[in-house]
């Protein structure tokens, strides 16, 4: 089932109310113009979504687990993936410093 979106569809303002918002906006004493600087400065709204880019970002792999390691994992609640990288890490440099061999 194909899905239809309905776009937003943005209406401009006519010559006189044009006029009218360039008037009122004149009149307020707290909507100043921009200045040139301030115009340069701004950055679109584009580029501010989504997460921000880190400097090591995480890798997505397949990897196959024991039951028994998810299951405990699983069962220490919400951020499980975090907490099981988290000890992977620590392993990891443990190893680098001289640590004891692998063991199966």
């Amino acid at each position: 089932m194909s899905r239809t979106f309905n776009k937003s569809t943005i209406v401009m303002p006519s010559v006189a109310e044009n006029r009218r918002i360039v008037a009122a906006a004149e009149g307020d004493p707290h909507a100043t113009p921009l200045t040139d600087e301030q115009l340069q400065a701004l950055v679109p709204m584009k580029s501010l979504r989504g997460r921000p880019k880190v400097e090591k970002p995480k890798l997505l792999v397949s990897v196959r687990y024991s039951q028994e390691v998810i299951e405990y994992f699983r069962g220490t609640g919400d951020g499980w993936q975090v907490r099981m990288d988290e000890v992977l890490r620590r392993y990891v440099a443990r190893q680098r410093k001289g640590g004891s061999p692998a063991t199966s």
